[in-house]
């Protein structure tokens, strides 16, 4: 079987500014050979960036929703030439765009990170919208606006696997663990994330695998500035989607979160590359039975 084309969308921005922060790991992972890397296993890539709409009055929550409503569009003309879909964002929020792209019938999510990102606008402590982009994805708040993204309905809370989130606002730890998602800790078997992948497969069509690099251990070098205690390997991470990829068909992937500024050795740059070629292969899997 060939390889899959992918097609790559950024968004360098961190709350609604662009290059800055975690916004600069885009552009920073393309600098750094990732679509040669991809290239040279054998996938034609493509790569297109969006920015707010000219002439918007740029904030946070409504650049956001901007944004994720380009990706939705841009998401489903890559599916809809039959390439993988693989966004680069630097906030978490650029999941609404990516499942709304990936239109009708159900999604499973697969979401690694070392947050919640369950608050709700209730329940925040700092106020950062990113904060809440799986409780967005999962229809809890902000839906007023999540609808006006083109093809984007909630996913079910049971077919969602979160992993490694252990950094946890005290009101978001009570409604993550009042909520049906199935949340694993850093430290699961490969095995564990397989188990549950197997368990939602039979619900779902496809998976959208979600990678907010901060979910690495600190061996592994430091993502960003929220980093906060240890975390998955990336040998541990690379596992778990080659697995969940031979279980469920995954229709597209997302790596965000990343920081340049605090990855002076470049550690995480080429940790990012390896997850995307893994996210690539994955989505070039038809799993079996």
């Amino acid at each position: 079987m060939s390889a899959r084309e992918v097609g790559i969308t950024l968004l360098p921005y961190d709350s609604s500014r662009r290059g800055e922060r975690m916004g600069a790991g885009p552009a920073h992972l393309v600098a750094h050979g990732l679509v040669e890397r991809l290239r040279a296993r054998g996938h034609p890539t493509s790569v297109a960036e969006l920015a707010p709409t000219s002439g918007s009055w740029i904030a946070e929550i409504g650049t956001a929703f901007d944004l994720d409503r380009q990706l939705a569009a841009s998401v489903a003309a890559t599916v809809a030439r039959g390439a993988f879909p693989l966004t680069l964002a630097g906030n978490c929020m650029s999941s609404v765009g990516t499942l709304g792209g990936l239109g009708a019938g159900p999604v499973g999510v697969l979401w690694f990170d070392a947050h919640g990102d369950f608050n709700t606008p209730e329940s925040t402590v700092g106020g950062f919208l990113d904060g809440m982009a799986l409780a967005v994805a999962t229809g809890r708040c902000w839906t007023g606006l999540a609808a006006t993204v083109p093809g984007f309905s909630p996913a079910a809370e049971e077919d969602v696997v979160l992993v490694g989130a252990r950094d946890l606002d005290p009101l978001e730890g009570e409604l993550l663990r009042a909520s049906r998602v199935q949340h694993l800790p850093s430290d699961a078997p490969v095995s564990r994330i397989a188990e549950a992948i197997e368990a939602i497969a039979g619900r779902v069509r496809r998976l959208y695998v979600h990678v907010d690099l901060d979910v690495l251990d600190a061996s592994e070098g430091r993502a960003n500035g929220y980093v906060g205690g240890p975390g998955i390997t990336l040998a541990g991470l690379l596992g778990a989607i080659e697995a969940a990829g031979a279980r469920c068909p995954v229709a597209a992937g997302a790596i965000t979160a990343y920081d340049p500024t605090y990855d002076g050795d470049e550690r995480v740059c080429a940790a990012a590359i390896e997850v995307a070629l893994a996210l690539a292969a994955a989505g070039n899997v038809r799993p079996s039975g």
